[in-house]
């Protein structure tokens, strides 16, 4: 008897539990009602937002039109670029047709409401639609049953770039527009002005670059799923060599000459020279290190920029070795330089004075530059 009751208990409150779901869907379809106005509720009468347009008449065309509001970040590591960008797309749909001459701005909440199309950013390794105050989206209908359909996006894309000219290098980057379901039987896109549909490259400002060039393409995109449509929008972006000769170029040269500053001082002072052609070696290599910081981490190619460095470093550590040579030398031969101007002081005694060999016996020991003059003497004797 117990169970009976029980069970007829669970039975009883999932009944009340249903009611009461019903009771609160109807109360909200009541209160949609209310909202829109009886236009809108007389085109969504019987509409079906699961169907695209003239389903049964060939594909729905979609023209497209960019604003580009900035291009924040441009990384030659990650080999990508973020933009902010007001994608506009219009297109024409037969059961929103109304008489009357003023076109309907709508909430951009009831975008829920209607067809759009299923346009993705290819290639977009993050993106986001701004959604402070409210999501950034703007639906008109007209009274031709033309719709436009705003949105404002931050997207990351990827760019794949030729770093081998690098810093006077040229990028070809690219955005592309795809439809992810809909093949090209359902849905065409179009630029709607052609190379005039994206705005606001000529206001645009960059740190490291400038727009060369811009323009728009379409195309297909073929996958094994079939054919989708695509468009294209190319930009050219110059890199400014300004900031590189700056901070690279000429702080490079100038430690190839300072490193040539060694072969002025007197190849008895040791120390001096050593300490310009470490430190000029050590700076040359700090500066080399700092100039692939920006830059990705695998060495498969050579840039332009590594090979201007690498000749520099080749002068300022062959300044450095040329010491150490003829260091060596000296040496290993003490008395050939105290021979070679005491002969030519024996054959032109008019050139040279008394205090050249003077300053000459500073440079060895007394005893053998006495001992190098005597022998000199007695083979010039002979």
């Amino acid at each position: 008897m117990m169970a009976v009751l029980r069970s007829g208990g669970r039975v009883f409150v999932m009944l009340l539990i249903s009611r009461m779901l019903e009771n609160s869907l109807l109360s909200a379809e009541v209160k949609e009602g209310e909202i829109l106005p009886p236009t809108i509720q007389k085109l969504m009468k019987g509409y079906n937002k699961y169907l695209r347009p003239f389903f049964d008449n060939g594909p729905v065309t979609v023209g497209m039109s960019l604003d580009i509001a900035s291009i924040d970040t441009i990384s030659e590591i990650n080999m990508d670029y973020t933009a902010t960008i007001f994608l506009r797309q219009r297109w024409t749909d037969e059961r929103l047709v109304f008489e009357g001459n003023k076109s309907l701005s709508l909430d951009g909440r009831l975008v829920e409401l209607l067809w759009v199309p299923d346009t993705f950013i290819v290639d977009s390794k993050k993106s986001f639609l701004h959604d402070i105050t409210v999501e950034n989206r703007l639906i008109r209908i007209f009274p031709n049953g033309t719709v436009l359909y705003a949105l404002r996006i931050t997207t990351t894309v990827a760019c794949n770039m030729d770093l081998t000219k690098y810093p006077m290098d040229k990028q070809t980057c690219t955005l592309q527009l795809e439809s992810w379901g809909y093949n090209i039987n359902d849905v065409m896109f179009y630029w709607t002005r052609g190379n005039e549909s994206v705005s606001g490259l000529d206001t645009l400002r960059l740190a490291q670059y400038t727009v060369e060039d811009h323009y728009t393409s379409a195309s297909e995109a073929i996958y094994e799923t079939g054919h989708y449509p695509k468009l294209i929008f190319h930009f050219e972006l110059k890199r400014s060599i300004l900031y590189f000769i700056l901070e690279t170029y000429v702080p490079s040269s100038l430690l190839v000459v300072l490193s040539w500053v060694s072969f002025w001082i007197s190849q008895s002072s040791v120390p001096a020279r050593i300490c310009i052609g470490v430190t000029t070696v050590l700076t040359m290599t700090t500066l080399m290190m700092g100039a692939r910081t920006s830059l990705p981490n695998a060495n498969c190619f050579i840039k332009a920029i590594d090979v201007y460095l690498g000749i520099c470093f080749s002068f300022i550590f062959g300044a450095l070795i040329e010491y150490a040579v003829a260091h060596f030398c000296t040496l290993n031969h003490p008395d050939a330089n105290i021979v070679m101007h005491y002969y030519y002081r024996h054959r032109h005694p008019h050139h040279y004075q008394n205090h050249h060999l003077h300053h000459l016996c500073h440079v060895s020991s007394a005893r053998t530059v006495w001992i190098t003059v005597t022998r000199w003497e007695a083979l010039t004797r002979r």
